[in-house]
């Protein structure tokens, strides 16, 4: 492209000078960069060497990603394994490998998938830049030459696209990988990022030749001999600032309408078969392209023309900060905290209690059913979508399971047990780290998946492996704040989505920063938006508990009763108390105290669970700091007084009563008819009922029956707590490859290299006639009879040969070996490329060839 001055009269944009320099003459400084920022490649002055990062420190330009690489030091490589830890499976036999892995689909979609918004927008104008691309082009398509925070953030997106793999090359020919181009550049069923169209020369492929010569006329320029030419001539009038500011003086007020709804793009517009004036001198002179019979194209150089050159309406060079929205006190934050804490522990204990007698059945396919999370969110008294958070927190606790039964239902397991004999810090602790780095993802539930299923509770297809990286992501910047800030959730999402900008990838990530924000909160990692003291814990890989445990209020072992039939705990109960309690009344309400209300029905239940009246009378007495209200004494009384007065039996069932009045009031009433009651003696009732349904019709017709043993007694009725057999919690699913650790990436480096030095080997040309030389990156291949020749003449000798190897598992790799023992039908040696003393069979070496003499 040329330079000169840039209207942009379009598009709204103030007259501004921008120099846009000829790919092949491009030199000079990108600008200075910012302190702490990496310097722009080629900005220390010299020419025509390689000095960009990642190219080596060699002075020949890299014909090639591989050779690119291979100019990198171990910790460049190093550096790239762990950024890229697909390219680790397998560990690649050498660079061109590595390279050719580099530059697959799939792992270049997950490299850009990865790059934060300038990084990226940085990769989107190199597609649609010159192939290659001096780094002056770039910068221009980037800043139009003013925007100077693009200018320094410049450096640092090169190079982070560098160290990837994505980009390779020195300053004068900067190269994005191929499919990284394919990708981002503009195609016409996927619009460029950048809103750019085709160029000219993709827009006319396939035009006649004749079209293609009526538009260079039409556009004032002399005809050409034949379409090629013709098409440069055009694209040389669009990339000229002076003679297209020129061509568009002459265009009518209502095209330049038009260019300005397309300049941004989407590039493509419909036209009718008879156009308005404007469109169609638009596209008589080329400005538009015909892109299908009713579409046309603004094309890529007339764009850039009328954007000033730039490849992005708005580019984002820093990313948005995340302030302080609202300040507190620390000891405010952690106390608020310390209570949502206690809580989270409560309602966890509860819902997995209330499942340990009856627990809800497992659907066919997986999961709760919409009404057993109904029952839930009615039992913890939230709402569905927090009744389902509290399960899946549960279960990635390994606290709950199905239980495996042929009649599968969910049920606690033997870790609960364990778990709440725990002091409140560790139980919370326990919750906690197994909330921070799990995949699935209850904010799901009551969605449908991409076949239209419901995703319920518990089910399949609830995980998401970005998740943890989400949450740890928002906590972060929680803890980049000041002790006791609190930071706007816009603020927190827009960051986010600057870090991941790929939609799809970007709008799971909004969504489950928002879900992070609200479980963090009701698990109290934060307090009033905050991250508490144990949240930073937990964030820093150390154990919350001893951070929690000061602030969490000291279990009590009385509670406060009162007239009205309630008991107020004015703290946590300890367990014996609680149990008994939980019993004997019902929570009425949470909070810093619980209020439990004394009913018949809960009477009644501790009756049944086996507690006599008087113990009743006794354990409040013992835990009652307030006198027992008369009122209570007297509703343990009347319960008492009337349970067990009757009996029932199995006759299939019957019923026994010393007061024949009564039974012959229960025969006279409707609604024992169901019951299939007869008089069997004056104090005997005979039903066609099964036991357990006398008892539960002749309690709904307001009286109190117990149950009765085959000897007569009263027969407890409380259940065994059920239990799923021990399960592991949950795996949380990984988001692609583990990060390899350092032990690995040496390890990994080293055998790349190794590899690579035996690809690379010079070898000499076979002597035999039988013997086939190999081309690079091929194994050799030499007679049986001559490779036992030429490895023991090495063994003789002391020399080195170079050997292709098949393993038991037919992976093939190239070898550099100093055999010292041949016997057997195996090669002994020293391994030049593993750095180790190995053993070959015979039979496995495709081929060998002696080294040139200069090589080792």
């Amino acid at each position: 492209m040329g330079t000169g001055r840039l209207t942009g009269r379009l598009t709204g944009r103030r007259d501004q000078e921008a120099t846009v320099p000829e790919p092949s003459t491009a030199r000079g400084s990108a600008g200075p960069a910012a302190p702490g920022t990496p310097a722009a490649p080629g900005t220390s002055g010299t020419s025509g060497t390689s000095t960009g990062a990642g190219t080596g420190t060699g002075t020949s330009t890299p014909r090639s990603l591989a050779e690119a690489l291979r100019a990198r030091d171990d910790a460049a490589l190093s550096a790239l394994l762990h950024a890229r830890p697909d390219l680790l499976s397998p560990v690649p036999g050498d660079i061109t490998q590595l390279a050719t892995r580099a530059g697959t689909r799939a792992s270049v979609v997950r490299a850009l998938e990865r790059l934060d918004r300038f990084t990226l927008q940085t990769a989107e104008a190199l597609a649609v830049a010159p192939d290659p691309c001096p780094y002056p082009v770039l910068e221009s398509l980037l800043t139009g030459g003013e925007d100077e925070r693009a200018r320094a953030a410049l450096p640092r997106a090169v190079a982070t696209l560098r160290d990837q793999a994505l980009v390779w090359g020195d300053e004068d020919r900067l190269r994005l990988v191929r499919t990284a181009r394919e990708l981002l550049a503009p195609s016409a069923q996927r619009p460029s990022p950048t809103g750019l169209g085709p160029t000219v020369a993709e827009a006319t492929a396939g035009m006649s030749p004749t079209r293609v010569q009526e538009i260079v006329a039409a556009a004032g320029l002399p005809a050409t001999h034949d379409p090629v030419s013709a098409v440069t001539a055009l694209t040389g009038l669009f990339t000229d600032p002076e003679r297209m500011s020129a061509l568009l003086d002459e265009a009518p007020a209502e095209a330049h309408q038009v260019l300005g709804r397309l300049v941004w793009g989407p590039p493509y517009g419909e036209v009718t078969p008879n156009p308005t004036p404007p469109v169609r001198w638009l596209r008589d002179r080329g400005l538009l392209l015909p892109a299908t019979a009713r579409t046309v194209v603004l094309p890529r150089e007339v764009a850039l023309h009328l954007r000033g050159g730039l490849a992005h309406r708005d580019t984002a060079p820093v990313p948005p900060p995340v302030p302080a929205h609202r300040e507190h006190r620390p000891q405010a934050v952690d106390a608020n905290a310390a209570g949502q804490a206690l809580a989270a522990l409560s309602t966890v204990e509860e819902l997995v209690k209330s499942w340990e007698h009856a627990g809800p059945p497992v659907l066919r396919a997986g999961g709760l059913s919409v009404r057993d999370l109904k029952r839930a969110a009615v039992t913890l008294d939230v709402s569905e979508p927090q009744a389902a958070f509290w399960v899946e927190l549960a279960y990635a606790a390994g606290l709950l399971a199905s239980d495996g039964e042929a009649d599968e239902r969910y049920a606690p397991t033997p870790a609960f047990d364990d778990w709440c004999e725990l002091a409140p810090p560790e139980r919370w602790s326990a919750l906690v780290t197994a909330w921070l780095p799990a995949t699935r993802t209850a904010g799901l539930v009551g969605e449908q998946d991409s076949k239209g299923r419901t995703l319920s509770a518990l089910g399949p297809e609830l995980d998401r492996s970005a998740a943890p990286e989400v949450r740890r992501r928002v906590l972060e910047l929680l803890a980049a704040l000041p002790e006791g800030a609190a930071a706007d959730p816009d603020a927190v999402l827009a960051r986010l989505a600057w870090e991941r900008p790929v939609r799809g990838t970007s709008d799971l990530r909004a969504r489950l920063a928002r879900w992070t924000l609200t479980e963090a909160e009701v698990l109290g990692v934060t307090g009033r938006g905050a991250l508490s003291g144990p949240g930073r814990a937990l964030l820093a890989h150390e154990d919350p508990a001893p951070l929690l445990a000061p602030l969490l209020p000291e279990p009590v072992d009385h509670v406060l009763l009162q007239a009205d039939l309630t008991a107020v705990a004015p703290g946590p109960l300890r367990r014996p108390l609680g149990d008994t309690l939980a019993v004997l009344a019902d929570v009425e309400s949470k909070g810093g105290a619980t209020v439990y209300r004394f009913t018949p029905g809960s009477v009644r239940r501790a009756l049944d669970a086996g507690h006599a009246a008087a113990d009743l009378h006794a354990f409040l007495k013992e835990h009652s700091r307030t006198p027992v209200p008369q009122p209570l004494t007297y509703l343990i009384d009347d319960v008492a007084r009337r349970h067990g007065h009757l009996r029932v039996g199995a006759a299939s069932a019957y019923v026994r009563c010393d007061d024949d009045a009564m039974l012959g009031e229960i025969l006279a009433d409707k609604r024992s008819a169901g019951l299939g009651l007869r008089r069997l003696a004056p104090t005997v009732l005979a039903a066609q009922a099964e036991p357990t349904a006398l008892l539960d019709g002749l309690r709904a017709m307001g009286y109190a029956p117990a149950a009765e043993s085959r000897t007569g007694d009263v027969l407890v009725s409380r259940a065994d707590a059920h239990r799923a057999p021990p399960r592991t919690a949950p795996v949380p699913v990984p988001d692609g490859p583990p990060v390899p650790d350092d032990t690995l990436l040496g390890a990994a480096v080293r055998a790349i290299r190794a590899g690579d030095a035996a690809a690379t080997a010079v070898r000499k040309e076979p002597a035999s006639a039988s013997a086939t030389a190999a081309a690079p990156g091929e194994l050799p291949r030499t007679s049986a009879a001559e490779t036992l020749a030429t490895v023991q003449a090495a063994a003789l000798t002391g020399s080195a040969v170079w050997i292709g190897y098949v393993n038991a598992d037919g992976a093939a790799s190239q070898r550099v070996i100093a055999p010292v023992r041949v016997e057997g039908g195996f090669v002994t040696g020293y391994d030049h490329t593993a750095d180790e003393v190995r053993t070959y069979a015979l039979h496995r070496i495709t081929g060998v060839a002696e080294l040139a003499e200069d090589h080792i």
